[in-house]
């Protein structure tokens, strides 16, 4: 049976922007760090699988979140039509 070995210290870290959020492509790279990270000492042909897996993975993780993007706004513009805010509802599908 394999076991994980988590760090005795939490891992933290803190991504801003300025006056704007953050990109489905920033969202992905942050993802991905959570997800996959391989040590610099790891063997040379498993470092190598998993950094080409990450990269392999961070245009699917960016056209689902696109998507996922799209489905809220979707939600959000027939929410604001049904409550009769047609104006809003319009500019939040050009959007």
């Amino acid at each position: 049976m394999m076991s994980i070995s988590l760090p005795e210290t939490p891992v933290v870290s803190v991504t801003t922007t300025d006056s704007r959020g953050h990109t489905p492509e920033e969202v992905a790279d942050m993802c991905l760090n959570r997800i996959l990270h391989v040590s610099d000492s790891a063997i040379p042909e498993i470092r190598d699988q998993a950094n080409a897996f990450k990269e392999a993975l961070r245009p699917v993780l960016i056209f689902y979140i696109k998507k996922g993007i799209q489905s809220d706004r979707t939600t959000m513009y027939n929410a604001l039509k049904s409550a009769g805010h047609s104006e809003t509802a319009e500019l939040i599908r050009r959007l």
